[in-house]
């Protein structure tokens, strides 16, 4: 089915991959209300807009723990690079504390001439692909006199695995840190702690695995998403979505 717009995936440079997990382009063919999934993931979002001053402008997103509801208009495209849990401070200068639920223009933190010498490179090339390519060579550029976070990635993703099945405290110990380090580096990593962000991944789960499958059933989806239960998955869905989930399926084919 045709909801309007055209998602694809832009390869990624190697020098980039221990700060930008991947990146994608959506053009939005007609104005469309949209959902956008939230995620602990910081993003750098790239706007391409006649309607804009320049026609281009980029900000950063932090995390974001409720679904957010917005009307995209017609003949935008948006260029969207994820950043690695860890890499936020090395890029942006900041912790992903800093940025957790707000959008921020780009010159807010690589300041004015920078960011302005990109969006004149972007306005130039009028082509995503090729923008991709510069709002990578840019994130080399501030990584390259950032300062590292030290957050060590494969450790959150350890405990992120171990805290589906496991309260907070036994999964530092697993680690062999303490509680209080381990929630420290999530907040510098995420902008939130260790639940809120098993919370995410929870629901992100479940919507993967709904948006799979021809014959819902929830009890199932529930389990194997890492709910206690049907119960539990309703309740969470509510207080991400503000909706049920038979409600919110309805609106799936507007996500982004």
């Amino acid at each position: 089915m045709d909801d309007g717009i055209h998602r694809y995936r832009v390869a990624t440079d190697a020098r980039t991959s221990h700060l930008v997990t991947g990146m994608r382009v959506d053009v939005c063919g007609r104005a469309l209300a949209r959902i956008a999934v939230p995620s602990a993931d910081v993003r750098l979002i790239v706007r391409f807009d006649p309607a804009l001053p320049g026609h281009v402008d980029v900000h950063a997103i932090g995390a974001r723990d409720r679904i957010h509801r917005k009307r995209i208009p017609g003949g935008r495209t948006v260029l969207l690079a994820a950043l690695r849990p860890g890499a936020c401070e090395t890029v942006l200068g900041v912790p992903a504390s800093a940025v957790r639920g707000r959008t921020v223009p780009l010159e807010d933190l690589w300041g004015r001439e920078a960011v302005q010498r990109l969006r004149g490179d972007i306005a130039e090339t009028r082509d995503p692909r090729a923008a991709a390519t510069l709002l990578e060579r840019a994130i080399v550029r501030q990584a390259a006199h950032g300062r590292s976070s030290g957050v060590c990635g494969r450790r959150l993703q350890q405990a992120l695995q171990g805290l589906q099945n496991a309260k907070v405290g036994v999964a530092a110990r697993t680690l062999g840190v303490s509680e209080r380090q381990l929630r420290r580096q999530f907040q510098d990593a995420f902008g939130m702690g260790p639940k809120a962000v098993a919370r995410l991944q929870r629901f992100e789960r479940a919507l993967h695995a709904v948006r799979a499958c021809d014959a819902i059933r929830w009890s199932e989806i529930a389990a194997d998403a890492g709910y206690y239960d049907q119960a539990h998955l309703i309740a969470e869905f509510r207080a991400i979505a503000g909706v049920t989930p038979g409600r919110l399926l309805a609106e799936l084919p507007h996500a982004v």
